[in-house]
């Protein structure tokens, strides 16, 4: 591929024909504001958080969006550049909420985190708000889309990613908002739950209902990990605050990049559950009782040794868990036909 010579910031870089200037940016560890952009979805420029100056242009170009040229010089941060960020700013802060004080999202909000970087302490704009009624009604996670600013990750996600379709933007104008097909609530859309728009969701709008007022991220540890629902061998972190799991969020760098089900994504909080089994339990008088390791496995030998020799080893069958290893899974198939029965199954098998 053919190189391009440009200039960022004073800077002379080359990039491949094609780069865009926000990958060309980070490339030479330029950090360029965003919020619409995601590597893995197609590029929207609408947010305009990301517009940088470039020579001979007469407007400012969404790096998000514009190609590299030969020659072409860029300014990131040139006065031009701050005040229009500035402005996009107070446009959002305009019609937001402003109770960062107790917004689950603080640590890890990019609105806050820009209004930091540009001093930004709220809006000279006044007018209309939305009120759009806050929605609880699903087991997994809050919508406040108050809090959204519309740069419609999630419906890419959605689309573009999973393939679900469940949501897009609905309405026009200022009564545009992110919701499903006639509004009907997420629950009963074709939404899967898997949790995708929540983790890219740059601002509040868009919260799990796990973990809630148990630790901002900046006090949170997170452990890096395999899911242990399937054999696909996603890994993730686990969200960790006072020893305890809070929360899970997806491991980008990971060979899936990030994509989870909502069994990893929600499905963790049987760790703490008072009914989870901790040791065998064995049948005695007709109830269930705890034992040791050797006082279950000589027991379930004894059974095998008694079926088999009753009714023979067809009489014998294993049922496997995709919740096992693959080499737990083989070595689980072999154990039975050294048994001498080729009943084996396995419950991920549809």
């Amino acid at each position: 591929m053919s190189k391009v010579s440009i200039t960022i910031n004073g800077r002379a870089v080359q990039v491949d024909s094609g780069t865009t200037i926000l990958e060309a940016a980070k490339a030479a560890g330029i950090d360029i504001p965003t919020f619409c952009h995601d590597p893995e979805l197609t590029k929207a420029g609408a947010c305009r958080i990301c517009v940088v100056e470039v020579a001979g242009a007469r407007n400012l170009p969404a790096s998000c969006t514009t190609p590299v040229a030969e020659g072409m010089v860029i300014e990131t941060e040139s006065q031009r550049v701050i005040n229009s960020r500035k402005t996009v700013l107070k446009l959002i802060w305009a019609n937001h909420p402003q109770d960062c004080l107790v917004c689950e999202k603080t640590g890890s909000c990019r609105l806050q985190d820009y209004s930091y970087r540009y001093d930004i302490t709220g809006s000279t704009y006044k007018g209309e708000r939305k009120e759009i009624e806050f929605d609880d009604t699903n087991p997994f996670f809050f919508r406040d889309l108050n809090k959204c600013i519309l740069c419609g990750k999630c419906i890419r996600k959605c689309h573009e990613v999973n393939g679900a379709g469940a949501i897009d933007f609905t309405f026009r104008g200022f009564d545009t908002k992110v919701t499903t097909a006639f509004d009907v609530p997420i629950e009963e859309s074709s939404c899967v739950f898997c949790g995708m728009c929540v983790d890219i969701c740059p601002v509040g709008a868009l919260t799990p209902k796990q973990g809630l007022r148990q630790g901002r991220s900046f006090e949170v540890d997170r452990v890096l990990t395999t899911c242990a629902y399937c054999g696909c061998g996603c890994t993730f972190y686990l969200k960790v605050s006072n020893d305890k799991i809070i929360g899970v969020s997806p491991n980008f760098e990971g060979s899936l990049d990030g994509h989870m089900c909502v069994k990893g994504r929600f499905g963790w909080d049987y760790i703490d559950n008072d009914n989870r089994l901790k040791t065998p339990m064995i049948k005695k008088d007709g109830e269930f009782v705890e034992a040791t390791w050797d006082e279950a496995l000589t027991l379930v030998a004894n059974k095998f040794k008694e079926v088999g020799a009753q009714y023979g080893a067809d009489a014998l069958a294993g049922l496997s868990s995709a919740r096992a290893t693959n080499e737990e899974n083989y070595l689980f198939q072999k154990l039975f036909r050294s048994l001498g029965t080729n009943n084996v199954d396995h419950c991920a098998r549809l």
